[in-house]
């Protein structure tokens, strides 16, 4: 699975599920730039780690909510290295609460970031793969947008939104060679989880057949296989990795 000379784009990139992603890329051959948006001293660490081993990295920072800001911060790496082939929708943002008291800003706030974000930076980034006619895109859905999750009615319609914009697009962009897919992690082992009590842990082991949590590395892999010149017959799918959690 090879990505030499391929330009990556990986936002929420600076740690997590983003930073797994965004060292499997660099393995693969490709210059990845890091995107986020509140803690650049996370991303340029994860550029320390892909360049320690051998990798190509950069950090950009823009919030993904942000038509402008998307669109000056495209404009800046087309100017410096050219089109971005790879785009990984990585970024997002929960604000759990139940649906009844919910601030109505808790749910906009979700929208634009999870699902907003994903056709803002997906538009402005295919212009470059529609002329160069190659492209891959992988959004990063969640099996609370299959599943539904009480106390993320916000999250959980933003990732179900994910489902049909992957879809949509898939079909409008595949006549220029342009795969687009999402992979659906379930619970996976992060800082997030790790704040879990252990009796939350222990509930959901109970309801995951593999009876483990997964890896940043099992997302990442999953995006590799969906880039890569193995999956180019793969378009607006959606792979779940979840232990079986979700069937």
């Amino acid at each position: 699975m090879n990505l030499d000379g391929k330009i990556a784009l990986v936002t929420g990139g600076s740690r997590g599920i983003g930073r797994a992603i965004c060292l499997k890329l660099a393995e693969m051959g490709a210059l990845v730039y890091i995107n986020y948006v509140s803690r650049p001293e996370a991303a340029l660490e994860t550029q320390r780690l892909i360049e320690e081993n051998g990798g190509r990295a950069r950090s950009v920072g823009f919030d993904v909510s942000d038509s402008t800001a998307v669109t000056e911060a495209v404009k800046k790496i087309v100017s410096e290295v050219g089109p971005i082939e790879v785009l990984v929708n990585n970024a997002g943002i929960t604000r759990d609460g139940l649906m009844a008291r919910m601030k109505e800003s808790d749910w906009d706030e979700v929208i634009d970031t999870n699902l907003k974000g994903v056709f803002l930076c997906s538009k402005v980034v295919s212009r470059g793969m529609m002329k160069k006619k190659w492209g891959r895109v992988v959004n990063i859905s969640s099996v609370s947008g299959f599943a539904g999750n009480a106390g993320q009615v916000n999250y959980a319609a933003a990732k179900a939104g994910l489902t049909g914009l992957t879809k949509a697009m898939a079909r409008e962009y595949g006549s220029r060679n342009i795969t687009v897919n999402s992979v659906a992690p379930g619970y996976i082992k992060t800082e997030m989880t790790d704040l879990l009590g252990d009796d939350v842990k222990e509930q959901l082991m109970g309801e995951i057949p593999l009876g483990c949590l997964g890896t940043t590395e099992d997302i990442a892999g999953a995006v590799a296989y969906l880039v890569s010149d193995d999956g180019r017959y793969v378009t607006g799918q959606t792979l779940h990795v979840n232990g079986g959690m979700y069937m």
